[in-house]
């Protein structure tokens, strides 16, 4: 009897420095690089979310900016504008699986990721084994998923730039922009901005969701876009009717809605901080729309449909950069100020620089992502994302972007024109797109 109480006594102790052991243990190192894990250390829920999310984010696009656009240009160019905005989608997402992917999100150095995952090489599932490939970026999801998902933001950012060069541009030369500025513009920003290993990660730049990558890219390229192209035949002199504004309502409701991937995706799990970037989301889109109307209503004396949907997408664009940085309040205010700010960017502001930026990307992308990329470090709350920021590093990220973008840009663009050629000739611009580019028309 005695041997069997020492037998159990000693089982007791041991089992209590086993638990103490196991709660000091080391915590095994975060992943550096791509690579295999065991398919049970993953998160079930992060990757549904994460894959419900990829889909949200491709439906900004398809349909959403396909209608959003096509509905402000005019009639005789909207099948080019929806064409455009397919193809970038088809031409991009081939671009990110060759080379995009892996130039942007691997190891490699500051400014460039490296080639490890070209053609998605070891981006796999073993079944036997019960290994599979995640991301050191997002460890708890299959980097299947967290590639499709970058991929979605890649599509979007691309497809924002036609609503600048729309109604003039060459088809070809389209296609030639785009699938260069998607690999030498687009992947390096998002691999200083996103991956671990980027300089601007390192100086402390903070971006959630995009206010940098996506929107501020986009509409500086926009912007240069708009310069190099010249303005449209007629512009301020005649009176360029949109094609169909119920087209461009169901798109910026698409775009609402697809915003909730966007932003709370950005998480990258299922989780309380992806529920607090759909709350945020959602009130400062809100704002933004109210803050546009009232802006509107008090310089042109009546608010229109059209201001309605520039607003709620200038305050989903401020908000992007901070969604899940700051409070429901603090996205009250970000979406108020970016929708006034965007709202002189695509009145006033517009103006002042003399381009003919068609569908407001600079005015709105662009001027929203700089308005959200600095109130970021003005509102970010250390309790909610447990890193610090301030107005500076802040303003430092968005002139490194602002500058890479806007020269490298310029380069493709004068590339483009030496190669191809960009803009269509007079009488393909007066007979519209849809038939010139693509003997299409909408019908009557």
């Amino acid at each position: 009897m005695h041997r069997f109480g020492t037998r159990w006594l000693l089982v007791f102790f041991l089992s209590v420095a086993g638990l103490a052991w196991a709660q000091n243990a080391p915590l095994p190192a975060a992943p550096t690089a791509p690579s295999f894990v065991s398919q049970d250390t993953l998160s079930a829920a992060d990757t549904a979310w994460m894959m419900t999310s990829t889909a949200l984010v491709l439906l900004m696009t398809l349909p959403g900016i396909a209608l959003f656009y096509g509905g402000m240009v005019r009639k005789k160019n909207v099948l080019n504008t929806m064409a455009s905005v397919v193809a970038i989608a088809a031409l991009v997402s081939l671009l990110w699986f060759a080379v995009g992917y892996s130039l942007a999100f691997t190891p490699g150095s500051t400014w460039l990721g490296g080639t490890e995952r070209l053609w998605f090489t070891g981006l796999g599932y073993l079944k036997e084994t019960g290994k599979v490939a995640v991301s050191h970026v997002a460890p708890n999801v299959p980097e299947s998923v967290y590639s499709m998902f970058q991929l979605s933001f890649a599509i979007i950012t691309a497809a924002l730039i036609v609503g600048a060069l729309v109604e003039r541009m060459r088809f070809s030369a389209m296609l030639f922009f785009m699938g260069m500025w998607s690999i030498v513009v687009y992947a390096p920003i998002a691999h200083w901005v996103w991956e671990p290993g980027g300089w601007l990660v390192q100086l402390g730049v903070l971006d959630f969701a995009g206010g940098s990558v996506v929107h501020i890219n986009a509409g500086v390229s926009g912007l240069v876009c708009a310069y190099v192209l010249g303005p449209r035949k007629g512009y301020g002199r005649e009176s360029f009717e949109p094609f169909n504004l119920g087209l461009t309502m169901a798109g910026a409701g698409l775009l609402w809605v697809g915003w909730f991937g966007f932003n709370a995706g950005s998480a990258v799990a299922a989780d309380g901080r992806a529920g607090l970037a759909m709350a945020v989301t959602h009130i400062a889109a809100s704002a933004g729309a109210i803050a546009w109307m009232l802006g509107e209503w008090l310089v042109r004396g009546r608010p229109s449909l059209l201001g309605l949907c520039s607003g709620l997408v200038a305050g989903l664009v401020a908000i992007t950069p901070a969604a899940g940085f700051v409070t429901p309040i603090s996205a009250l205010w970000i979406g108020a100020l970016g929708g006034l700010a965007c709202y002189w960017g695509a009145t006033g502001l517009k103006r002042l620089l003399n381009a003919d930026d068609s569908l407001d990307v600079f005015g709105v992308h662009g001027i929203g992502g700089i308005v959200g990329s600095v109130l970021t470090g003005v509102f970010a709350n250390k309790a909610i994302s447990g890193v610090s920021s301030n107005v500076s590093t802040q303003l430092l990220g968005v002139g490194a972007v602002v500058v890479y973008s806007a020269v490298m840009s310029a380069v493709l663009l004068w590339l483009t024109k030496f190669i191809i050629g960009m803009r269509v000739d007079d009488s393909a611009e007066v007979l519209g797109l849809d038939v010139s580019q693509h003997r299409e028309h909408m019908g009557t």
